[in-house]
């Protein structure tokens, strides 16, 4: 009796992180490489978050600029102007939708401009596809992130 109690615990204490890993690759929480248009390469590291079921988006690294320290979002207006981008929510107001996460916001600090958006995740949740878009989702245009693994 004392061997099957020691057991299921010895099981469940490891397989516990493995359930948690799993549930987390089923949603778009966790740390994601945004990838540049131009080249192809990481441009910054943004965390997506959950707070009170809706998802945020805030850049934690910028991965091209000179001084990220002191990137600031020049053409952003109201609460965004001239904030640092590090430390900037540029995802707000995600809400589950079927498949996907809409409903919401995405900023580009490039340019100051705020997007309606949506987020899927794709390829076991490995990849994030976010689409910005005004209007209708056939009027915009869609980035891929890749979410950073430990070893990133």
């Amino acid at each position: 009796m004392k061997s099957r109690l020691a057991y299921a615990l010895a099981f469940g204490t490891l397989a516990l992180p493995l359930g948690l890993a799993a549930r987390g690759q089923g949603t778009p929480v966790g740390f994601w490489n945004t990838i540049s248009d131009a080249d192809g390469k990481p441009t910054a590291v943004v965390e997506i978050r959950e707070i009170n079921g809706e998802l945020s988006g805030v850049v934690r690294e910028l991965l091209v600029a000179a001084d990220p320290a002191d990137s600031v979002c020049g053409k952003c207006s109201g609460d965004r102007k001239g904030q640092r981008i590090v430390g900037m929510e540029i995802v707000r107001h995600m809400r589950p939708d079927g498949n996907q996460w809409s409903g919401g916001e995405i900023l580009d600090p490039e340019n100051g401009k705020t997007y309606r958006a949506t987020m899927k995740l794709i390829d076991g949740g490995q990849r994030l596809v976010v689409r910005g878009y005004i209007g209708l989702p056939l009027f915009g245009r869609s980035q891929t992130w890749l979410r950073r693994t430990v070893h990133d």
